[in-house]
């Protein structure tokens, strides 16, 4: 069964239509521990949502995994490792972190408790969750 993740970008330095357009992408750049181990966790034909940090705060669309973990070409440090995306489409509605904020029902998902963290996983509930307040 596939898992859920939810990948967090700044949009004016990636951005969901940027990955659109390339069809196809590595995901890149991620550093912190926890969301390394996150990264590594990924399968193929798991999902991720892609969220919007800065001004927007916002989960903006989904995309599918193609190829799990591996070391990062671009980086010396064995450690870093990157995993490639193909999108998946928008969001009707993108979902907003103040209304995940606001639902008491997202209150153990790690964006409301660890919101910094750039790579985390998703319960099968609260992606159902922002699926219907997405529209979809």
């Amino acid at each position: 069964m596939a898992s859920y993740w939810l990948l967090k970008t700044e949009p004016s330095t990636y951005s969901y239509d940027d990955l659109e357009a390339e069809k196809r992408a590595t995901w890149d750049g991620v550093s912190n521990p926890v969301a390394l181990r996150n990264l590594r966790a990924m399968a193929v034909g798991d999902e991720c949502f892609i969220y919007h940090t800065g001004d927007e705060k916002r989960i903006v669309g989904r995309a599918r995994v193609v190829k799990a973990a591996y070391q990062d070409p671009k980086a010396s440090d064995p450690k870093l490792i990157v995993v490639d995306l193909e999108p998946l489409g928008k969001l009707p509605n993108p979902v907003t972190l103040a209304e995940i904020k606001a639902d008491p029902r997202y209150a153990d998902w790690e964006l409301t408790r660890q919101p910094r963290l750039s790579v985390m996983p998703v319960s099968v509930e609260h992606w159902r969750q922002v699926m219907l307040a997405a529209g979809r």
